[in-house]
């Protein structure tokens, strides 16, 4: 009878306790205030098997087709909005594992999405594929993707809902008209312009470039010309028009360096890639997709570097040769000022360029204004080497970006091909291509190489960030009672009883999102 009544009151007691966890609330508070709701891969990876939100009849081949089929086709979407092949892969099974299929198999390619479950006790094998074209940044329809996904998973959308929310993200048109998209555009190009160095004229200059790049590129696509040729145009125009230029620099009352207004349009075009995305699925266990995706980021901006070759070749015939590419001096305060704000900028220009939303747009632009002050004031004054500048300027990026993305339920993706797009790597590109074709083989392939060092670098670095990032945020994990609670590491302590004349204190019920505390009844 004794041990029975110790076993009785230690509950007891150790509940006495509990006042003293409860004045922890505050930090939950101000983490839920930073980073906000986890985001949708992170609620995916918060159980291994999510029970059954809006079940089906699984004996029912036309419904186990319909969820397989509704899989894919956010898949796809996610895919053609530039989303990496593991947080894809993740998303689909939470589709399918909210309707009840959790044994599914999924296999992503570069141009598919293929959806596997056998049904009945003779386990009947049913496939749902879905074509996927190339990736197009569309940062409001992946954010649109997301929602729907979240709302599935919640249990708020039942089959034939969710299928008709879908059709409704793939018919929705582009959140802006085109001459908003044009503008996004050429204010990415003048704010590459400022970033490396130029003045007002020149960023106009190269403002006006781009567009004529942009719309003769778009006429291409139009007449269906294949993507290496429009590139190798588009490279063609940035280098003519900058020959062109520096032809007539004596006649203008600013100094003109074409290397600048080249290096601008290679951003500009080499933004709207996926290099960075083709090597976070290689680090992320995606080896097929993510060498689908590398191979084909390295043919168009091989299209890209022949248009650049093409041009200098024929300013050298017409008589009009470009100079030498000068080497960056040392940044003073203002002038890093000036760059932190440009590459802010430019940050801003790329996502409104990608359809981004304004919450999408204002979330952008702090992760990159964070990610150059500290490229541009910590790391470049400090002489570190610009690949592993790049390297942690990525990481904050990737960090701080993922918490705001949380924070506002916006795909991290959008904040992290945005936040660096300033760091791309266009005016080492052009360095080198000049070098080489000017007999310059050594200091023309160390700069081709350092420019993929940069890539590199930018994709682990966005990589350990959201992996920072998911560390700091844990999603919440079901218990046993079916309400939530964080994980966390509890010591040990010694369970007394009660003395006989303390007087037991009731602990305040608290309510939070997952249930209830436990109390002394």
């Amino acid at each position: 009878m004794t041990d029975a009544g110790e076993k009785f009151r230690a509950p007891a007691a150790e509940t006495l306790e509990a006042p003293q966890e409860d004045q922890s609330s505050l930090k939950d508070r101000v983490l839920d205030f930073v980073a906000g709701p986890a985001s949708t891969v992170d609620l995916v990876r918060s159980t291994s098997a999510p029970l059954p939100l809006a079940p089906i009849d699984y004996s029912d081949p036309s419904q186990v087709t319909a969820v397989l089929d509704l899989a894919a086709r956010v898949g796809g979407l996610l895919l053609a909005c530039g989303s990496g092949n593991r947080d894809t892969e993740l998303q689909i099974k939470a589709v399918t594992s909210a309707y009840g299929l959790t044994q599914i198999q999924v296999d992503i390619t570069l141009t598919s999405v293929t959806v596997y479950h056998l049904i009945g006790a003779r386990r009947t094998p049913i496939t749902a594929m879905r074509v996927v074209n190339s990736p197009i940044p569309d940062f409001e329809r992946l954010r649109h993707t997301d929602r729907v996904v979240r709302k599935i998973r919640a249990g708020h959308l039942s089959l034939d809902d969710a299928i008709e929310a879908i059709d409704k993200v793939e018919r929705e048109p582009s959140k802006y008209r085109l001459r908003v998209i044009y503008a996004g555009w050429a204010m990415l190009a003048s704010s590459v312009t400022i970033l490396l160095g130029s003045g007002l004229a020149v960023a106009l200059i190269a403002a006006a470039v781009t567009l004529a790049i942009v719309v003769v590129i778009g006429e291409l696509a139009a007449r269906e010309l294949p993507t290496f040729f429009q590139n190798a145009v588009g490279g063609l125009i940035a280098t003519l028009s900058a020959a062109i230029l520096n032809a007539i620099q004596d006649y203008m009352p600013f100094d003109m360096q074409p290397s600048r207004l080249i290096a601008s349009g290679i951003v500009v075009m080499l933004a709207g890639l996926t290099l960075v995305q083709a090597l976070q699925d290689g680090m992320t266990g995606a080896p097929v997709t993510g060498s689908a995706r590398f191979f084909d980021t390295m043919l168009l901006t091989g299209g890209i570097v022949a248009g650049i070759a093409l041009g200098i070749e024929l300013s050298g015939i017409f008589g009009i040769p470009l100079p030498d590419v000068i080497a960056g001096s040392d940044l003073n305060f203002s002038q890093a000022t000036v760059r932190v704000l440009a590459g802010t900028c430019a940050s801003l220009a790329f996502a409104l360029a990608s359809n981004a939303g304004f919450t999408a747009l204002a979330v952008s632009g702090t992760a990159a204004l964070l990610g150059s002050l500290m490229y541009y004031f910590a790391l470049i004054p400090a002489g570190i080497h610009p690949v592993t500048s790049a390297g942690a300027a990525a990481t904050l990026i990737g960090l701080i970006g993922g918490l705001l993305a949380r924070r506002w339920s916006i795909p991290p993706l959008i904040t992290a091909v945005s936040g660096v797009t300033p760091l791309l790597p266009g005016m080492t590109i052009y360095r080198g291509m000049h070098a080489l074709l000017h007999d310059e083989a050594i200091a023309g392939f160390t700069a081709l190489a350092s420019a993929l060092g940069v890539a590199t670098a930018l994709a682990a670095g966005i990589v350990l960030g959201e992996w920072m990032a998911r560390r700091m945020r844990r999603p919440r994990v079901l218990t046993e009672d079916s309400g939530l609670k964080r994980p966390h590491i509890a010591r040990r302590r010694t369970i007394r009883p009660a003395p006989q004349r303390a007087k037991l204190r009731r602990v305040r019920v608290n309510r939070f999102k997952g249930g209830m505390n436990p109390r002394l009844r």
